[in-house]
């Protein structure tokens, strides 16, 4: 099952040097998890600080579970909005 994940950096409580701390951390883990399968595709938001990705799991355990792999999501700094995904109808009819 495929999902939308939008994170958001928690900017209000952590500083960008707070942040850049983590960066290189949390894009190792990043690559990790899609050379695991689980992340398909991923993005910068360009309207706020956070990302916006697709993933591949099995329920929306094992999203939060893999989500909390990163040491952004380990420090408290993101908050995600998890939406799983259907196929679209229209291209079946």
């Amino acid at each position: 099952m495929q999902f939308l994940i939008l994170s958001r950096r928690r900017t209000s409580e952590f500083t960008a040097a707070e942040f850049d701390e983590l960066a290189k951390q949390e894009a190792d883990q990043a690559r990790r998890l899609y050379e695991l399968g689980f992340t398909r595709q991923l993005w910068h938001r360009g309207d706020q600080g956070g990302a916006c990705q697709i993933a591949e799991a099995d329920d929306e355990g094992e999203v939060r579970t893999k989500l909390a792999t990163l040491p952004f999501a380990k420090a408290g700094m993101l908050d995600f909005e998890i939406v799983p995904l259907r196929p679209y109808a229209g291209f079946y009819t």
